[in-house]
């Protein structure tokens, strides 16, 4: 089921040919697809996973050669940015023939950028290779420096085999991006130490609040921290500047004097950031989540092996689902509120 690439399974989508952009009912252009490659995960960090998860069986998941199918079906559709998630996306059995296989789109400019989030356990061995294929930069989910506090959050992770391949991705010429899920009573006193880490080092860090997905053993009210409250203590030591830039996701970022860096922000509950989203979630399993946030869904699966399977089949299947991406979420966080908004976990929707 996880075979290496050999080959396409169809008559690849013709990238060249002009198709009309995905544009969503609110007139927002979706020009950014994350694909979870696999719902497994060699962490269980206490914000994202129950300790003793469930994964899906093998035979649920797509193929690579149909998750190259499908990727190249909206990048024939003006999707210019493609992030590689999970779980662990590394973790995959020969998920780099996938990385390999869709870099005929970075070389062809049809694909603008090819990129992953990951927890770094699996970089060392890897960052050659992604590099090789065209991938220029990465996230890093790194949420402290100090190794006990990482084995306490990441449950069964290892700090230094991590940072192993943080240097091993620098080494190879990749920009990293540190996230770090800000955790009240965990990692909100290390961030002025992380952020001068990752400065040092030119890399960015960006700070994430925690959402409300999936069951994880912890109550999420105990652990919240608002980026609001967690900037203005920054600004007691630093001075923050907000900058335009934008990297196609949702983080809003500033200039930090002191340092010389960035330092971005994602803030799904005290400040979304739906009016400009760009992107849909495609899980291994071949589901299409238009929202994080929301349950709707469409079944490209079904689509994609069903006999006779056109790539206009694929086409119509996607402005179906575009169709019905809502204006935004509704996250909270509170004590009246205190499980999940969505059932499901990250890992399966893909970050």
């Amino acid at each position: 089921m996880n075979q290496t690439i050999t080959g396409p399974v169809a008559p690849a989508p013709d990238v060249h040919s002009p198709k009309a952009p995905i544009i969503d009912p609110f007139g927002r252009t979706i020009s950014y697809l994350r694909v979870s490659v696999t719902d497994r995960c060699d962490f269980r960090c206490t914000y994202c996973m129950a300790e003793n998860m469930t994964f899906l069986p093998k035979k649920d998941l797509l193929t690579l050669e149909e998750m190259d199918r499908l990727c190249s079906a909206f990048i024939a559709r003006g999707v210019k940015k493609l992030r590689l998630t999970g779980g662990e996306p590394l973790v995959r059995k020969n998920v780099m023939s996938l990385v390999e296989s869709l870099s005929r789109h970075l070389e062809s400019g049809a694909l603008e950028e090819l990129t992953l989030t990951t927890n770094g356990s699996q970089l060392a061995r890897h960052a050659a290779d992604l590099a090789r294929f065209g991938v220029r930069r990465i996230n890093v989910s790194i949420d402290t420096l100090d190794p006990e506090h990482f084995r306490a959050i990441t449950r069964w992770g290892d700090l230094a085999q991590v940072m192993e391949g943080v240097e091993a991705a620098l080494a190879a010429g990749i920009a990293v991006k540190l996230n770090a899920v800000a955790l009240k009573g965990l990692n909100e006193d290390e961030i002025p130490s992380m952020l001068r880490f990752a400065h040092a080092r030119g890399m960015d860090l960006t700070l994430i609040e925690t959402m409300p997905l999936g069951e994880t053993g912890e109550d999420r009210t105990d652990r919240y921290l608002p980026l609001s409250d967690l900037r203005r203590r920054l600004e007691e030591e630093f001075t923050l500047t907000d900058l335009p830039d934008r990297t196609g996701g949702p983080a809003r970022y500033v200039k930090v004097a002191e340092t010389g860096g960035r330092l971005g922000f994602i803030t799904p509950l005290t400040h979304n950031f739906c009016e400009s989203c760009n992107r849909v979630r495609l899980t291994c399993t071949g589901t299409l989540y238009m929202c994080l946030g929301q349950n709707d869904a469409a079944d490209l699966r079904s689509v994609l092996r069903a006999p006779d399977s056109t790539e206009q089949d694929l086409f119509s299947a996607i402005d179906a689902a575009i169709a019905l991406k809502p204006k935004g979420h509704d996250f909270i966080i509170d004590r009246k509120t205190s499980g999940p908004k969505i059932a499901r976990h990250m890992s399966v929707t893909g970050g």
